[in-house]
């Protein structure tokens, strides 16, 4: 699907301040699909600061969400520098939005970098990811309040972009070599046999 066709597809009317999305088992469109990702990241930087609080949190189960919620972070930041924001800034008039977004993703993208060459207990480590967590929230707010609402007034087909986006995840999770969610089901099995493969390897 090439980005004009996505740009001239219909679009539904969204008045909602705050993204709500489909109920399960509806199709997923773009926006659907991205706030998903949002509220699989933020349940995990929740789950840090409740395994922080017990004061006797388990270093490789932090290291463990630590690294999946980066990798998360990673996978959809990609999808929507790659596919979302160039449409998006095609058919809006406040490019700077898209810029700042932008923006924002670098400096997660750095603390992404950061997390990664340490562990549990390394000085600043806590407090990188709940920076991290920090960013995050701010730009979910702005994504979903402010960037949303105008991709839905705008002449985009957001259910060819959404699965250009599914696919395009689907794609740098076997690169990642990460466990499948549930929107991964329709996997090619060839693809499925590499991400098992890979993860076998790490």
């Amino acid at each position: 699907m090439s980005r004009n066709s996505i740009a001239k597809g219909s679009h539904k009317s969204d008045s909602a301040s705050t993204y709500q999305g489909r109920k399960k088992g509806e199709q997923q469109d773009a926006l659907d699909i991205l706030a998903e990702d949002h509220r699989r990241v933020l349940k995990m930087f929740d789950q840090f600061r409740k395994l922080k609080s017990r004061g006797s949190a388990d270093d490789e189960e932090m290291q463990t969400l630590v690294e999946n919620a980066c990798a998360e972070l990673t996978i959809h930041t990609q999808v929507e520098e790659e596919l979302f924001y160039p449409i998006l800034r095609d058919a809006i008039s406040q490019a700077d939005m898209v810029d700042e977004a932008l923006v924002e993703h670098a400096s997660a993208r750095q603390l992404i970098g950061e997390l990664a060459a340490m562990q549990p207990g390394d000085e600043l480590y806590d407090a990188k990811f709940t920076v991290l967590g920090e960013y995050v929230k701010h730009h979910i707010r702005e994504e979903e309040t402010e960037m949303f609402p105008k991709a839905k007034k705008a002449k985009l087909d957001l259910e060819a972009l959404g699965e250009e986006i599914r696919q395009r995840k689907q794609q740098l999770r076997v690169e990642l070599g990460m466990a499948f969610s549930d929107e991964d089901e329709d996997l090619p099995e060839s693809d499925s046999q590499a991400a098992l493969n890979q993860r076998h390897i790490h």
